[in-house]
């Protein structure tokens, strides 16, 4: 145990917060820059199994931030190449590499396998899934986002309200790490507090962060944040599907450009947001596709503003592979 004394040795946490931390089983979603701090340190601090997801590879502008990975990594898949190198960091630790992206399709066998939920992802479509996954399962979710020089950190679901009971709407623009860019040291900060809270809930220690959401503001080194246990649920809100998940009698609408990269979206009408503040759908259900899932949701606003059937969502990504319903 001379490994982990400096941890047992604070009275918060102890042998019995050690042995829980080594029969925990965490499932991270994402292996880029907030994923860096938090496998090193959970992986580091002894965590007994963990599932990391992350379909894409390592790129050369990832580096400044995704401090996991060397020069000789680039090109080489995210998942697998952060279990080497966290194999290496501690062997206590049991890591499964799954180089597949999280969708709707797969996350409830991932998130019933594990004991707590990490959202290390940059798509806010990934985050919404895990949230809804977690809060029907009751599993404990921590999620982080950083874009530009502000991020957040938040303990959701497992007994505290969910992400949509924080974040119930979108705004019309989301920023991303590679439209807005991002300062490598904040992402650091921000992974830090994740894996602190990630910590917290695994070992016991209380206050418990569920229920808890904390912001970081780079330029002037500002932190903030509030409590939310009593926000209520909303009562309707936007799900996501896999694009396996599309059948027959749905009304399918892919609101990409034309000549936007991505996966083709077979059989489906091409619509913009506004179009949706007249269009009826002829199905039971409306489909609605695009590469992040923002405009989807835009759409998926003004349709439900005069239709009230069932709406689904689509985040199909920038994966160059044919769908069909």
């Amino acid at each position: 145990m001379t490994r982990y004394a400096r941890q047992i040795a604070l009275p918060e946490f102890g042998a019995e917060g050690q042995a829980r931390l080594g029969a925990a089983h965490v499932l991270v979603v994402g292996a880029g820059g907030l994923a860096a701090p938090v496998l090193q340190y959970l992986v580091g601090a002894g965590v007994g199994r963990i599932t990391l997801m992350d379909g894409d590879r390592v790129s050369l502008s990832n580096l400044h931030r995704q401090t996991l990975f060397r020069m000789e990594d680039v090109g080489l898949p995210k998942a697998q190449i952060a279990a080497v190198h966290m194999g290496a960091l501690n062997p206590d630790c049991a890591i499964s590499a799954v180089s597949e992206p999280l969708d709707p399709k797969n996350a409830s066998d991932h998130v019933a396998a594990a004991d707590l939920v990490l959202d290390c992802a940059d798509s806010f479509a990934a985050s919404y899934v895990l949230s809804d996954t977690c809060l029907e399962q009751g599993k404990p979710f921590i999620s982080a986002s950083v874009v530009g020089t502000s991020g957040y950190c938040g303990g959701f679901c497992g007994g505290a309200p969910s992400l949509r009971a924080v974040f119930p709407d979108l705004p019309d623009r989301l920023g991303s790490c590679d439209t807005d860019g991002v300062l490598g040291p904040c992402v650091g900060v921000v992974g830090s507090l994740q894996a602190q809270m990630a910590m917290a809930v695994l070992a016991g220690i209380e206050p418990a962060p569920l229920g808890q959401l904390i912001t970081f503001e780079a330029i002037g080194h500002r932190f903030g944040g509030f409590r939310f246990d009593g926000a209520p649920e909303p009562e309707s809100g936007f799900g996501f599907i896999a694009p396996a998940q599309i059948t027959p009698g749905d009304w399918l609408v892919d609101l990409r450009a034309e000549d936007e990269s991505g996966p083709a979206l077979l059989d489906a009408k091409r619509h913009s947001v506004p179009d949706f503040d007249t269009l009826h759908p002829q199905g039971a259900r409306a489909v609605l596709a695009c590469r992040s899932g923002l405009r989807s949701w835009q759409a998926a606003t003004r349709l439900r503003g005069h239709w009230d059937g069932e709406i689904a969502l689509i985040a199909l990504g920038d994966t160059q592979e044919e769908t069909t319903p």
